[in-house]
């Protein structure tokens, strides 16, 4: 039963390789659409994005201003058929210590065009999975923050060592389909309260020892965008003595997590809305718990709807520039199921309510100002040393923030 995931997938997307296909689905991801395929005498790009924001927290009365994110992407066409992508990115302005700053690189591979349809991805990639993780520039989703959900329970931006297939079906119009198989992930490093997102490798040492297989299957049929989306990988990379000592079972797909998602998007000049939910599973949970005394759960659930009014497209069709109201609500429970040696902790259920406003004066930049709300339940004293919060005492269960920040990206 374990491997049904893995086995539809297979199936589906078996069927749909022995196809031939019509067009590469580009993504508005830079490294995706940076020129590289458009262009046949220009052999490197450089291009980037970035966001910077001011927070203020309307309850504590305190602000904070911070320089998310810097990437610089660079690229390189060796061929008609070979390219060469990579992203190095600088969150929180600097890396010293004492700090949260980071610089890392959030992919890096080489694109083999098999047609101009179908092409593989082989190097530090991102897999097809969500709304966000794929297409995460500032200038592609409302609200200075990616979704919460698309942070904790798809542990955005996720990117892992492997290989990926890219391409789509002739027979169905607008079907579009990606198969990947990475590294897997480390349950050692899951953290109660932010799911699987410690968990992941990104590249830096990844054990080869267990394995994931995602895959994707997108389809376009006029203003809409449906997607699925399935992950199946192993969580315990580790030699066959400590597994026994531990009591996980390793190998490829040992000691298993499993994602489902699937969303959903309309937009056309005047409106746009979208829609996403995703569960995780960890069958092996109490294991890992006897393991690592983690409190990891068994199951986790994240899910959002969110509505925008193009305002001055409505007014005025010619015009370039684009003004968005939206509105977004978040549901997340990330310890939806807990299995019978963990605690269940209410904090970890989350409604959150995201409004706002995100201008675009020019394409590649964007100004954004959101009012966000979030609830939760009480916390659990047994699993906190102090106030989960830290700041705030005592506890408090609603928390409002007013956000303004800016993004670019060329």
């Amino acid at each position: 039963m374990k491997n049904t995931s893995i086995n539809i997938v297979l199936a589906v997307l078996f069927l749909l390789l022995a196809q031939t296909s019509k067009a590469q689905i580009l993504t508005k991801e830079d490294s995706l659409s940076a020129g590289l395929t458009g262009r046949t005498n220009n052999y490197s790009v450089l291009s980037g994005y970035g966001e910077a924001k001011v927070n203020y927290d309307l309850g504590q009365k305190t602000g904070e201003a911070n320089l998310t994110r810097s990437v610089m992407f660079f690229g390189h066409k060796f061929s008609n058929s070979i390219y060469f992508f990579s992203e190095l990115e600088l969150e929180h302005g600097k890396v010293a210590s004492g700090t949260t700053g980071e610089i890392a690189l959030e992919q890096l591979f080489l694109k083999f065009n098999v047609n101009p349809s179908n092409y593989f991805a082989a190097g530090l990639i991102i897999p097809r999975i969500g709304l966000t993780n794929e297409n995460h520039l500032p200038t592609t989703f409302n609200g200075n923050d990616r979704p919460t959900v698309e942070r904790l329970v798809i542990p955005s931006t996720w990117r892992e060592m492997g290989i990926a297939y890219y391409g789509n079906s002739r027979k169905i119009s607008g079907l579009n389909y990606s198969l990947a198989l990475m590294n897997g992930l480390n349950s050692k490093n899951f953290a109660f309260g932010t799911g699987i997102r410690g968990g992941r490798m990104n590249g830096s040492k990844a054990t080869a020892s267990n394995l994931a297989i995602t895959g994707a299957l997108l389809y376009y049929i006029g203003n809409f965008r449906i997607q699925v989306s399935t992950y199946y990988g192993g969580s315990a990379g580790i030699n066959q003595i400590m597994s026994d000592s531990l009591n996980l079972n390793n190998g490829a797909f040992g000691t298993p997590v499993n994602l489902n998602e699937a969303n959903i998007r309309f937009s056309n000049k005047n409106f746009e809305w979208k829609a996403l939910a995703c569960v995780i599973n960890i069958s092996d949970a109490e294991k890992i718990n006897k393991a690592y005394k983690s409190n990891t759960p068994k199951a986790i659930f994240g899910g959002y709807v969110e509505a925008g009014i193009h305002i001055l497209q409505a007014m005025n069709r010619k015009t370039t520039k684009v003004l968005t109201l939206f509105s977004r609500i978040e549901s997340i429970d990330m310890n939806y199921k807990v299995p019978s040696n963990a605690i269940k902790d209410n904090f970890q259920k989350q409604l959150i309510s995201v409004s706002g406003i995100t201008f675009a004066p020019v394409k590649g930049i964007v100004i954004k100002g959101e009012y966000t709300w979030r609830q939760t339940g009480n916390f659990t004293k047994e699993l906190y040393a102090t106030n989960p919060y830290k700041s705030l005492n005592p506890f408090k269960t609603e928390m409002s923030f007013v956000t303004l920040g800016i993004g670019y990206s060329f």
